[in-house]
């Protein structure tokens, strides 16, 4: 009976009509059916506010298991199509399945399923952290433990203080621990390390490791390219509402090239780099030269570009 439950409410799921009063131009890209490794998928997702397009039309698709990151400047429409897959907003046109479910539709069975951590949430100042876990867990079916919770989001010294006595790092630390209460199957990280400091940015990337250690699904915004670079299995770059490269962090590249930069010191110490699609090449030119002249590289390296460099250019205004 759930089985037939979910093909039936993926029939026709987040399959938004075109409002004749905002015509958009394009096919709408509906999705057929949804891919069963699949988490998220969207397809021909546009959002329309008056004369201004936030979302053009884009596709991408979040497996099951993964830590996607959607990266982009402020105003690109990362937070926009985020907001359309958590169903605090409906899209202009396009299709939008979120574990089988439209989200538009803000069903109950899919709300169960699905923790989120805004940019900026609220608690009730004069409870402890353990009480607002604790209230929380009973509005889930099969919550976690909640001392499980506190010691995974590292507030087991804070369990029982007052949530005024919290610091911002240890209140964005509950707002995890919240998303995480219900034991979700796909959770939403908007920017979720602001205000922390190095350590505390360290433990929440383990905590948010363990989570796909358990096999959850994590839709991760964030601003700090290192984080997406060290957390992602893969990356969405979004820019003026449209999606301009999508790949794992590392393979990301710029013109469907991938560069290499060596670097070296000379004979005379001065630090030299040059940047090449055939570094092996390269290599064996410096280093045969080298020996030639009875000469050392020094501090030779090869790296590729990072995924802040790749960000950086892509992004870049003309």
């Amino acid at each position: 009976m759930m089985a037939d439950a979910r093909r039936t409410n993926r029939v026709g799921c987040g399959q938004y009509r075109q409002d004749p009063e905002t015509p958009l131009p394009g096919d709408l890209g509906m999705i057929a059916s949804v891919t069963s490794d699949a988490a998220i998928e969207v397809r021909g997702l546009r959002k329309v506010y008056g004369d201004i397009e936030a979302v053009r039309g884009i596709d991408f698709t979040v497996r099951r298991g993964e830590i996607f990151g959607l990266l982009g400047p402020n105003g690109a429409g990362k937070t926009t199509t985020v907001e359309v897959l958590e169903g605090y907003r409906d899209a202009s046109a396009g299709d939008v399945c979120v574990l089988g479910y439209d989200p538009a539709r803000r069903e109950r069975a899919l709300r169960e399923r699905v923790g989120i951590v805004l940019q900026s949430c609220g608690v009730y100042r004069h409870v402890s952290v353990r009480e607002v876990l604790t209230h929380w867990a009973g509005l889930y079916p099969h919550p976690r433990d909640v001392q499980e919770v506190i010691e995974l989001t590292g507030l087991g010294e804070k369990a029982d203080a007052r949530t005024r006595q919290l610091s911002g790092g240890q209140l964005r630390r509950l707002d995890l621990a919240l998303a995480l209460i219900g034991d979700p199957e796909l959770i939403f990280l908007d920017e979720p390390t602001t205000g922390f400091d190095p350590a505390a940015r360290r433990s929440a990337w383990n905590t948010i490791r363990s989570l796909k250690a358990l096999g959850k699904t994590v839709l991760l915004t964030t601003h700090y390219l290192d984080e997406a670079q060290e957390l992602c299995d893969r990356v969405a770059i979004i820019k003026g509402g449209e999606i301009i490269a999508e790949g794992a962090p590392s393979e990301l590249g710029v013109g469907g090239e991938i560069r290499y930069k060596v670097a070296y010191r000379n004979g005379s110490g001065e630090l030299t780099s040059q940047e090449t699609d055939d570094p092996t090449t390269v290599l064996f030119e410096l280093t045969r030269g080298a020996l030639d002249r009875g000469e050392r590289l020094e501090e030779l390296s090869v790296t590729r570009p990072s995924l802040e460099d790749v960000y950086l250019e892509l992004t870049a205004d003309e």
